[in-house]
Parts: structure tokens; sequence; C-alpha cells
């Protein structure tokens, strides 16, 4: 108590343990004392302090309360804000351009329209923004009816004769080949000039299902996936790789096999088509003649070699699961194995004791 009282009369140190008695008494005799009586009765009970006085035994100490400095609190830029991080983007890209030793590989392609060399750059940019929207999450078909190998069975089934719309919508088995086939028929009409019929599409399917079937699971999937089909596909990477790598046609094509061997693969679904593209063309050049991945590749591509181990880890995987008769889903060897593709898939250095020892601890209980 006295404490507090000598904090709230702001007493000045010095004065001894009866000055503040007589103090706080003098503020206890009547609550309806006025300030001025109490000033009074203060300077005459408490005379100031000599100099040759003994010093107190007790001698509160009064801390004053830090006055509180309102700062106007500066606003950090939320990268959570689209548009920030585009900006961010362009300004890191822009710097790169400038300091790192790096070719334009667009340099010459100035008189060539179909080219876009003076959009080139945004256009990836924009690609790689779309990959990050629309992503595939790992294990995306757990808790479905349909299951990792009925999914294999109907990508090989469609490379003989797609994947987002499996993660909103739930597929009973017995539509599976259904929705392939309708998938198939979107494609169709999103890429090319001349689209098959539907009735096309009855027939490739051995009229398990009618036109009618088919017309409503088209409306059904566009409306779940918001008629937004435009994610980018690794190939619209590897050709930008291959570019900035100077790759021949011979390496191109064995990255596109190993790129069609992920489709096959449940595990590989969720790495965006830039790294799946990048790791298959690293991995192709390694293959062929041990050609290390370049700084000008690393740069047009976005990602170290580090960075792409994991995924050609996958990919070799892959390799050894169809030349070793792990999987029957061979669909896409069997494709790469024509002339028309260089045969890259049957490519001896396919075979390579390196190859199967990169792959080893994924193939555990294959």
């Amino acid at each position: 108590l006295t404490h507090l009282w000598c904090d709230s009369l702001h007493v000045p140190l010095g004065f001894s343990p009866a000055m503040v008695s007589n103090m706080i008494s003098s503020n206890l005799t009547s609550p309806h004392t006025t300030a001025m009586e109490r000033n009074q009765g203060s300077k005459s009970a408490c005379p100031p302090a000599v100099a040759h006085a003994a010093p107190p035994r007790c001698i509160p100490v009064l801390q004053q309360e830090p006055q509180k400095v309102v700062q106007q609190e500066e606003r950090i830029p939320s990268y959570a804000d689209p548009s920030m991080k585009e900006k961010e983007e362009k300004v890191c890209n822009a710097f790169s351009d400038v300091l790192l030793p790096v070719q334009d590989v667009d340099e010459g392609d100035a008189d060539v329209p179909q080219l876009c060399s003076e959009y080139v750059k945004d256009i990836y940019m924009y690609l790689r923004q779309l990959e990050v929207r629309q992503p595939i999450r790992p294990n995306y078909m757990q808790g479905y009816e349909i299951n990792e190998r009925m999914r294999a069975l109907l990508v090989n089934w469609l490379i003989q004769v797609h994947y987002r719309f499996l993660q909103v919508q739930p597929v009973s088995q017995h539509q599976l080949q259904l929705v392939g086939v309708t998938a198939m028929l979107i494609a169709s009409k999103y890429e090319e000039m001349y689209a098959p019929e539907v009735a096309d599409f009855v027939y490739i399917s051995d009229n398990a299902f009618s036109k009618a079937e088919i017309w409503k699971m088209e409306v059904l999937m566009l409306k779940d996936l918001n008629f937004d089909l435009g994610r980018p596909l690794p190939l619209h990477f590897l050709r930008r790789a291959s570019k900035a790598g100077s790759a021949d046609v011979e390496k191109h094509t064995l990255a596109k096999y190993l790129m069609e061997l992920t489709l096959m693969d449940y595990d590989m679904l969720h790495y965006q088509p830039s790294e799946t593209a990048a790791a298959a063309l690293c991995l192709s050049q390694l293959i062929i003649d041990g050609q290390q991945w370049s700084v000008m590749q690393e740069h047009y591509a976005g990602y170290s070699e580090d960075h792409l181990k994991p995924i050609m880890q996958h990919m070799t995987k892959n390799v050894v699961k169809v030349n070793e008769g792990l999987t029957k889903h061979v669909a896409v060897r069997n494709k790469y194995a024509s002339s028309k593709l260089m045969r890259v898939s049957v490519l001896p250095q396919l075979w390579s004791p390196s190859l199967r020892n990169l792959a080893a601890p994924l193939l555990i209980g294959s």
C-alpha cells in the first residue's frame, strides 16, 4: 500500500519513511479533501530533505511509464496478391536477362513471325502461371472407387487408339472408359481444326456408350472444369528447353518418350509440366551422350539439375519397368519403337546398368 500511494503521489527520492507515512495519512484523513488542501498539507508535513540527512532504509523506486509512441505501421506488400507476385517475377526476369551471361535464344527469330520472338518470354511466363493455377494434387484418387491400376489401364488404352476432371468428380468404375472417350472428344475439339465425330468415339469404344451418354458426360466435365482447358502441357516447355540447349531430334524425341511414360505413373502426376519437361530433356541428354544440363537450359527452363534429380529417378524407374516386363502397360514403348519416332524406346543406352542403379530404390516391391 505504501508503494502504491507513493507511486500515485510521485514522492521525490530522498524522503524518509516517516515523511512518506505523514503524506499517506494526510491523504487518508478525508476522501473529500480538495487538491489545494492536499498540497498545503503536503508542504507542512513534508519539509524538503537536507543534504546531511541519514539515508533512508527503504526508498520506493518510482518508474515512469514509457510513453507509447504510435507509429504508422508500414504496409508490407503481400505476395498473396497475384498482381504483386507477377510484378516481382517480371523485375527478377528483367534483371536476370541483363546480369546473367546467357545468350538470347530468340534473337535470330525476329524475321519469323510465327515464332513470336517479341512476345515469347511473356508467353512462357504466362504458361508458368497457368501450371501453378491448375495443379494436380498427389494421391488425388485416394478414397475413390477407381484406383491407380484402373487409371493406367485407361491411359494405356487411349494411347493405343488426360486427368484434372478425376480429382474434382468421383467416377465409378463402369464410367471410367466413358470419361476417357469424352476427354478425347473435348481435347479434339480444343486442339484440332477438324475434330472427329461423336460417332467415331462410339465406334472406338466398341459401342459401349451411346452418343447421348457421351454428350451428357461432356457437359458434366466442362462444367466441373469451369471450361478452363488451357493447362499447359510438358511438350510446350520441352520445345523451349530443347531450343535453349540446341538439342537434336533424337534427344528431343527421347525426352518425349520419357514424358509420355510419366502418364502411366500415378506418383508423378503432381509434378508441374515445366518440371517434367526439363527433367525429361536433362535425362535424355545424359543417356545419349552424357551432355550436362547447361547454364542456358537452367535459365530458360527455370530448374537446376539438382532440382530435377528426383524426377529423373522416377523416369528411369518407368523405363526399367517397361524394359523388364514389370508392367503390362507398354503402349507408349511400342509407339516409340517405330521408325517414325526414331526407335528411341529400344535404344541400347536404356538398358545400361547405371540407369538400373538409379531406379533401384524406387523399384522395391514392383
